[in-house]
């Protein structure tokens, strides 16, 4: 018999899709449950700066709310709120600043808004809008760039957009467009280049998504690479040890508690250990060599929690 304490790993029947042929790897990763939030939402964003985390926006007890998670004490704190409330935008961290970039406005659909937050400060400030106003979009940093891709625009369908954004000058400028528009998607970087990975079409949670497309900011192309094995929108990822972890999302029939990641270097993926609470519209944050994965909606639609569970691969 294998010894229990060994990483299970083994490779399941090879599955066309598209044009690929390829394996699914089964792995491993342990899951704890950590201090919850102190408010219940979903259609969050978090983001990882100076070994803390950062939860913004939502549906729930407040879309203005910030709340900063300390993971090596396992504590919480409200945090100055953003300017207006957000839900479904995209947020990235570079140079000690986190820039939280498009979203959804009650009452306005997507917004083309740009917010900058100085934890040092406790302070938000307004910069350059996005050129193309989209909710639902992701976003991922290259060196000091950041690149919002895909969304909703304001006719309610999916955008091509894919736009750079240079922190330093704040300044915007248009890159290749996206080669799939879809929204409710998530992006990692890894060595330089990112992907773009499932999502939906037009908003539609039963129009789900295996797609993974690479962009590279050095040729300003993109390409197909190996499907997520189970399409889903509504997810969050993050990068760690140079692969991509896909967490959550839901379908019509109810939410995922899926677990799977991508190696770009081989393009191909892995299922590691599920979720302990399925959701969607949740997000994930990397610090050290653990993941936490927060908030989000238990059920699909409008639901909440207040969840936070911490994955080491």
């Amino acid at each position: 018999m294998r010894p229990k304490h060994l990483l299970t790993l083994c490779l399941f029947p090879l599955v066309m899709e598209g044009f690929f042929l390829h394996a699914f790897a089964q792995g491993g990763g342990r899951w704890a449950t950590r201090a919850p939030m102190p408010s219940a939402r979903t259609e969050v964003v978090a983001v990882a700066l100076g070994g803390k985390i950062y939860v913004i926006g939502g549906f729930g007890q407040g879309g203005d709310l910030v709340e900063e998670y300390d993971a090596a004490n396992d504590l919480w704190r409200r945090r100055a709120p953003l300017p207006r409330p957000l839900h479904h935008v995209g947020a990235a961290a570079v140079a000690g600043k986190i820039y939280v970039i498009g979203g959804y406005a009650a009452g306005s659909g997507s917004v083309n808004t740009v917010y900058e937050y100085d934890p040092s400060a406790d302070r938000w400030r307004a910069l350059a809008p996005m050129p193309t106003a989209r909710g639902a979009l992701a976003v991922g940093v290259i060196g000091d760039k950041i690149y919002a891709v895909g969304g909703v625009g304001t006719n309610g369908r999916n955008s091509n957009a894919n736009e750079e954004y240079d922190p330093l000058r704040n300044r915007w400028a248009k890159r290749a467009s996206v080669p799939s528009p879809r929204d409710h998607l998530a992006v990692g970087v890894v060595a330089g280049k990112l992907y773009a990975i499932g999502g939906r079409i037009d908003g539609s949670h039963a129009r789900n998504l295996a797609l993974n497309e690479e962009y590279d900011p050095a040729t300003d192309r993109w390409r197909a690479r190996a499907p997520m094995p189970t399409p889903r929108s509504g997810i969050a990822a993050a990068v760690l040890g140079g692969r991509i972890f896909v967490f959550g999302g839901e379908s019509p029939s109810g939410t995922f508690n899926q677990t799977e990641s991508y190696d770009p270097a081989k393009n191909i993926w892995a299922r590691s250990s599920p979720m302990p609470t399925a959701r969607h519209g949740l997000g994930a944050a990397v610090v050290g060599q653990t993941i936490y994965v927060l908030s989000g909606g238990p059920t699909p639609g409008g639901s909440y929690s207040s969840a936070n569970e911490a994955f080491t691969p």
